[in-house]
């Protein structure tokens, strides 16, 4: 598996990215070239453990988090700024 080197600005917007309901793990695969399992690794290193746990109920099985499942196309991450 190759090395991911993020900035910091990266980062914070991976785990931006990631806590979104409507970002798709597609939409954050796009913007980073990451999969699924490599942004779950990345977040278990990002975010306290307490976060992790948290962060993964809440995206566990999440229809919005995965680009076939959901029934509207989103085109890129709109993020609050």
């Amino acid at each position: 598996m190759k090395k991911i080197e993020l900035n910091e600005e990266d980062k914070n917007r991976l785990i931006q990215m990631a806590w979104q309901d409507r970002t798709t793990f597609e939409g954050i695969k796009k913007e980073f070239g990451l999969t699924e399992n490599q942004v779950k690794n990345l977040m278990r290193k990002l975010i306290s453990k307490n976060g992790f746990k948290r962060w993964r109920k809440r995206v566990q099985d999440r229809i919005t988090k995965h680009e076939k499942k959901v029934d509207f196309k989103p085109i890129r991450f709109k993020g609050p700024w």
